[in-house]
Formats: structure tokens, sequence, C-alpha cells
């Protein structure tokens, strides 16, 4: 070797490294096959020499480089630090500590992120002169292993984050940094659909991750401003083709968008893939779009494309799941037949609606609705007839479109609405409104107007109660107000002066027990009945009772009438308890036929749920052909007003069991609304003057007047009028004056049992004389 070689490189050395440049510059079958390379450095100069190996691992030429920044360029800036001091420390080791490792990453603009690992070698056989021999070693390429290592370890953290996630939007995040940190790019951001201001579909940048301090903020803000149709940009075209695309040059590049901006900021290329998985029927469903750029060029062979199926699996899969547990969570907190909420889930949003106004002092509504006459719907049209009524009166509710609004079906017929957060409180009396209205608008089914109403009760917290239970109770009530009012309407809870929602509940948890009493007293029959005679006061005769229901506890307790009937109607029990009421009371009518009152005539309160059931005189026909009566010695009292609230029902049946032979008789006359026009046409065999109008008499004038005024009328009609409550002879004469005939009243009996009225005749007594009328009363 010549001096004059050694003196061109710097070097007075033993080793030669212009001789170790041309070697190798030669090709290396071994380095070729085993992708790694040999290397020389000389720390006192800065100068390199690189096998072919290490140059195709480096992308830079082989053989001699005067300094490091032309070998090794592509170093990401990261590790140069780490790199440095690996050559320094490994400059001043020894033959024992060596060798020093270590491995970083270069970016190549076609193969993307590569990992390389530095190895020093101990130089053996070397020159011990004055002059330190190179530092030598090798380049290996750690690619392969480190991105297997890589997707291996990606794909098991983004299935962690997308399988415990119970939204997609926590994860998505998370999974681009992923991307971006592991291989290599400045920044990414997810696209995914939504509908516009017009109904069609639009997609927008909801989710981005780039690094801070990469100089990107400008176009990923630029991305969160843009809203693309499907086919609109880059985003759109992979949106609607399902295709991977690469933006080779982002500013010249004629289908991306934003061009000029990610130009600005440096980035050069980009990579965008949908994220979409195949149906159980087959179909391609698309979920949106992942884009991912770079400040390098287009990297041909980098890991991201061979990822992008993966990670759209991934993320697709995890779009399946939460679509499944939404539809398991719809299932449980959905109504199946109207898609409203659910009672269980309504109590659920009630209950927490309750906490966080506690919590804030806030103020919110319930508002109960019960359909008005929606069983005679099903009964007359079906059930199909019955569900599209429940339907359409549920899409209606969802119609009224209030903020802070949720609409609940709690069972058959029943809704609720949760109304929270309201400043305005004078607009519930308006959507109370609303909601009544939407309930009388006619339902079309079959061709067929179906009509009906609802009734409304509205509770507010705190005021009338603070716990979902509570509120729900005060709202039940306020519409049972409602529908005693006579339907088709809205009441507040309100409570009764100095009365507390404790009493109430209490009224209402006595209530409830007296129910339960009630049904146990028609197991058990601890109903008996009384029958208190009305009297034939010119024949001085007894022509009929009437049969007083009385119930007595096991315990000897007897409960006022006045008390558990009210109980009985409400809860509809009182159809059972008249049932048994007619059934003893045929009974004990055929005793007293059999024991010397042949052509008595029993007289029984009837309810009015029960004159509203077509099938009354054919179920009245069985029971009294049981017991060996006739219809003609039954008599059926019905108050004035039941008549009138509904007498497009009543009347038809009342016409039935006339027909049949059973005597009707008007209750409490004169108390309700009915016109003289209406009672010539009312099949009723007898008309009842209530006990109020007999109270005042012979004193009061109007009470008087009005007295007469119904024994005119019933004589006129050719029916039979009884004055009740008479309890005093100055009643009875008075009424005997002006021509009533028959008296109910403690007067002459008090209700008495079976056993007593069978020992009956008419009282021994003188009853009061009763004169001409004068003109002057």
């Amino acid at each position: 070797m010549s001096r004059g070689r050694k003196t061109a490189v710097g070097l007075d050395t033993p080793f030669l490294l212009g001789d170790i440049a041309e070697r190798a510059l030669l090709s290396d079958p071994v380095e070729d096959a085993a992708a790694f390379g040999r290397w020389w450095y000389v720390p006192q100069s800065g100068h390199w020499v690189l096998s072919q190996g290490v140059a195709r691992l480096l992308d830079v030429p082989a053989g001699l480089h005067n300094d490091l920044q032309t070998c090794f360029g592509a170093i990401v800036a990261d590790d140069l630090p780490a790199f440095h001091a690996t050559l320094a420390r490994a400059a001043m080791a020894t033959a024992d500590t060596l060798p020093v490792e270590y491995e970083f990453r270069t970016i190549d603009a076609l193969v993307g992120l590569r990992w390389i690992r530095l190895v020093v070698l101990p130089v053996t056989g070397a020159n011990t002169g004055a002059e330190a021999a190179p530092m030598t070693g090798m380049l290996v390429d750690m690619t392969a292993s480190r991105v297997a290592e890589m997707r291996e370890r990606f794909c098991f953290e983004s299935t962690q984050l997308l399988i415990g996630t119970h939204t997609l939007d926590e994860a998505i995040t998370r999974v681009i940094q992923l991307v971006c940190e592991n291989l290599g790019w400045e920044c990414g951001a997810y696209w995914s659909p939504e509908r516009g201001q017009m109904g069609q579909q639009r997609l927008s940048s909801k989710h981005y991750w780039y690094k801070p301090g990469s100089g990107v903020e400008a176009f990923i803000a630029d991305g969160q401003d843009m809203s693309l149709a499907p086919g609109e940009g880059l985003i759109g075209c992979v949106w609607s083709s399902m295709q991977a695309e690469w933006v080779e040059d982002v500013l010249h590049d004629a289908v991306f968008l934003g061009g000029l901006v990610a130009h600005q900021c440096g980035l050069k290329s980009g990579y965008a893939f949908p994220v979409s998985y195949v149906t159980v029927d087959g179909r391609r469903k698309s979920h949106g779009v992942l884009e991912f750029y770079s400040r390098q060029a287009r990297q041909r062979e980098a890991q991201l494309p061979e990822l992008s199926f993966t990670i759209g699996s991934l993320i697709s899969q995890t779009v399946e799941r939460l679509e499944q547990q939404n539809l398991i969570r719809r299932l449980a907190q959905i109504d199946d037949l109207t898609g409203l909420i659910n009672r269980k889930h309504f109590q659920q949003l009630l209950d927490s609606a309750c906490m966080e106004a506690g919590a804030f002092g806030q103020k919110f509504a319930v508002l109960y609705i019960d359909l008005d006459r929606f069983k005679p719907i099903n009964d007359a049209f079906g059930h199909e007839a019955g569900n599209l009524v429940l339907r359409e009166f549920s899409q209606r509710l969802m119609d009224l479109g209030e903020d802070h609004f949720h609409v609940g079906r709690l069972g058959g017929d029943e809704f609720a609405i949760l109304l929270t957060q309201r400043e305005h409180w004078p607009d519930l009396q308006a959507l109370g409104e609303r909601i009544l209205l939407a309930a009388r608008t006619p339902f079309l089914y079959a061709g067929q107007e179906l009509t009906l109403s609802a009734s409304v009760g509205i509770s507010v917290f705190p005021d009338s109660g603070r716990t979902g239970s509570e509120l729900m109770r005060s709202a039940d009530s306020a519409m049972y107000r409602s529908k005693q009012g006579g339907r088709n309407a809205l009441s507040f809870f309100l409570a009764a002066p100095g009365e507390t929602l404790v009493s109430q509940q209490t009224a209402l948890a006595e209530q409830l027990s007296m129910e339960a009493g009630l049904h146990r007293a028609l197991l058990g029959n601890e109903f008996f009945l009384e029958y208190q005679p009305i009297f034939d006061v010119e024949s001085e005769t007894l022509v009929a009772v009437e049969a007083l229901l009385r119930w007595r506890r096991p315990d000897g307790v007897l409960v006022r009438p006045d008390v558990f009937i009210p109980v009985a109607e409400q809860s509809r029990l009182i159809v059972q308890i008249g049932r048994w009421v007619v059934k003893q009371a045929c009974g004990d009518l055929a005793v007293l036929h059999r024991s010397g009152f042949p052509n008595l005539v029993v007289n029984v309160n009837m309810a009015a749920l029960e004159f509203v059931n077509a099938n009354l005189p054919s179920e009245l026909l069985a029971v009294i052909h049981g017991s060996g009566v006739e219809p003609r010695h039954i008599c059926l009292e019905l108050t004035e007003s039941m008549v009138m609230k509904q007498p497009d029902k009543v009347i038809p049946v009342m016409g039935a069991l006339r027909q049949l032979g059973f005597k009707i008789s008007m209750d409490d006359f004169g108390t309700g609304h009915s016109s003289l026009s209406r009672m010539k046409n009312l099949p009723v065999s007898s008309l009842k003057i209530d006990r109020s109008f007999v109270s005042g008499l012979p004193h009061d004038r109007d009470d008087g007047a009005i007295v007469r005024a119904i024994l005119a009328l019933g004589h006129h009609m050719q029916l039979r009028v009884i004055a009740e409550g008479v309890e005093s002879d100055a009643q009875l004469l008075y009424l005997r004056q002006f021509g009533c005939r028959y008296i109910q009243g403690f007067a002459l009996s008090r209700p008495i049992p079976l056993a007593a009225l069978l020992t009956l005749v008419y009282p021994h007594r003188s009853l009061p004389y009763a004169p001409e009328a004068t003109a002057s009363d």
C-alpha cells in the first residue's frame, strides 16, 4: 500500500481506509442474504466507510463518506442524541466491554419507517501504533421483526381499546395516536357521516390526533371546518368507493381538498382508507374514513396499507358490537308496540332527574296521561284497531317536540311525559291542552273514524314530591281528578289546605289496604244485605225493599258504605260486588215470596260501570233464573247523573232490560242535568225523590216546589214516585198531602236483616192525616 493513498484520506494509520473503501464497494453475497452490512468509523476525523449492505439499509452510496450526515441523515431526529452517545461510549470502550449496541429508526421516502441495529465490534489484529484503529461494526435490518412486533402490539392495544370502550368516540382518537406514533405519520383524522340541514348525508371530521408542536395545527383546524358530501374530495371518494387512496403530492393532487394548507404545514403525502364491515345479510356497510398524513413523500412500502385492513376491521367489529349492545339496550328500555320509553326506563330517568334537580335546586314536571274510552275501541274493532290508536297517539306525543322531553308508555293506555329544566311553568297548561287535542283528534282505522279523549294529571318537583314514586303518585292522583271531573281534562296536583304529601301517601296506603280488604271480603263472605222497606201509604202495604250492602270485618267491625263503596268503584271491584248483591238479593227475594210476600219487589243499586256493559241484560237474566224469581220483581236503581254522562251507552242497555221485564228506577232524581225532552224517552218505571229535597220539608219553600214538580211530572208520565229519606211525621204528612204514595225512610222503618223482614207487617200506628192540598201551597 502506498503512503500517498493514506495521505489522501488524511490518516496516518496502519489500517488503510482507502483499501477498505475499495473492498466495501464490492458485493458480498453474505450481506445480501442476511440483510446486514459492515461499517468502519474514525472518531478523530469523522470519516465513515460503508459496505454495500449498509448503504442499501441507509439508502446512501457505498464507500467512503466524510461525515456522519451523509451516512445517517435519515435517522429520526428523536434518535440522534442517543446515536451520538452510543458512538462516544464505544470510542471509550475496551475489548472487554465491546460489543456496544444501539437500535435507531430511519425514515425512508419509499420504505417508510425502518428499524436498524448498530453493533460496534472489537478490532481483532489491530495495529497498536500511535494512531488508534478505526471502529468497526455492523448494521442489521430489524424492520421485519420490529414490524411484526409492532403489528402484534398495535393490534393488541387497539383491541384492548375497542373492546373496553362503551362508545366508539372515546377510543378512535387513541387508535389514531397509536398509528401515528408506531408507523411514523405526523397526524391523522377520522371522518364519519351525519345528516345535514336538508337531510342529505355529509361527512365531517369527528376525531383527530397530532404530535404537539408538529406544526400541523392549521391543517387539522381546516379539516374541522369542512363538511363533505359523498364523492367530494379524497374523503368523499374513499367513502363512496370503499377503496383506499394515496395522495402523492398534497399541493398538486386534483382530488385532495385543503392541499395548500397541508403544504404550508410541511405535509407531502397522505393515505385514506374506509372503515367498513360486512353485515349478516351480506351488505357492506361503511362506518367512516380514516386519513393519515406525512412529511415524507409517498411511502410505497409503508406499513399502514398493510395494517389498514386490520385497523378497519377492528373498528368495524367494535361498531357492530356497539350496535348490538344498543339493540339489546333498546329492547330493555323501549316499548315494542309504540317505540316509546317503557315503564322501567322511564322510572330510571325520573329517579335520575330527581337526584339532579335536588342537587342543583331545579324544577321539572311529570305528566300522567290516560286515554278515555279506549277499551270500547278494542271491544268493538279488535286489538289491531287499539294498537293503531296507541301507536298513532304515541307519535302525536313525540311530535310535540319539546326540549328535555321524554315520553314513556307505562302500559295499556297509560302514558307519561318527563319534562325537565322548564323555566316558563305556565307553558305546562298549554302543553296539557295540546295533549288533550292530540287525543281528541280522530284516528282512522279501515275507513272508520275512532274518537276518544284523555285525562291528564301534572305533578311538579319538588312541590308534589321529591322522589320519582311520589311524583308519579301525585300525577296519577291529579289524573284521576280529571277523570272524575268528566274526562277530557287537565288537572294539576294540588294538596288540600294543611294537607301534606305524607298525609296523602297515608290516605293512598289506606285506600290500597281497603282494596285488598274488599278482595278478601268477596272471598271470605264478609258482605251481607239489609233491606229497607218501601211502603204504599194508601193501601198500607209493603210493596218493595231496597237491598243495602253491608260489610263486617272478621273482627266484628262494621265498615260504613260511604267509606268502602267509593273505593270499590275506583278499583272497579264494584262490578264483582254488584253481581254478588244481585245474586244474594234474588235468593232472599225467593225466600220472601215463599213466606207471604208473593208480589214483593227488590230494588238493587247498580254502578255506572255495570250499565255501560251491553251484556248486562243477559247476565242478570241468568242470575234470576237460577234463583227462581221473575224480572218483574227486580227493580234496578241507577242515578240520573249516570244516565246523563253516557246516555248513548246507558239508554240502550236500559231499553233491553225493560223489554225483558225488569223495572228501572231513577235514583236521586232532580240532582242531575236531564232535560224534560230526554226524560220522556227514558225507559224507567219509577222515580226516586232525592233525600236532599225531602230533608227541607215542610218548611223550605224551594224544596217544596221541587218535590211538587217531581210528583206532578211522575204522575203525568204514569211513573211510580218514591220519596226516600223520610224521617219525620211532618215530612210524611207533607208528601201524602201532595199525592206521594210510596215512602221509604226511618219514619216507617230502618234497614233490617232478612230474618226481621220476614216478621214484618205494616207498622201498627196511625199515619198522619193528609188533607186536601190548597192553592197557597
